[in-house]
């Protein structure tokens, strides 16, 4: 399981035509448990700054990060 914590976050409006439909959604720069960072998207709830966030799916090469219960 790919966990990390939540190093930025934006919420796109006007996005690009191609994500028209997904707007608005919420965009990450994730700080990765096994060092590094990656950009991806949110699925599900809201997430925060310093919020922990686990690798929910991939989509085309583009990683979908979900809130973490840490109760898991």
């Amino acid at each position: 399981m790919t966990l990390g914590t939540v190093y930025s976050e934006t919420t796109i409006f006007a996005p690009p035509r191609e994500f028209l439909a997904d707007a608005p959604y919420q965009l990450l720069i994730v700080t990765l448990d096994d060092g590094g960072r990656v950009t991806g998207r949110v699925l599900g709830d809201t997430v925060h700054i310093d919020d922990r966030v686990e690798l929910a799916e991939d989509r085309g090469g583009v990683p979908f990060f979900r809130l973490r219960n840490e109760a898991s």
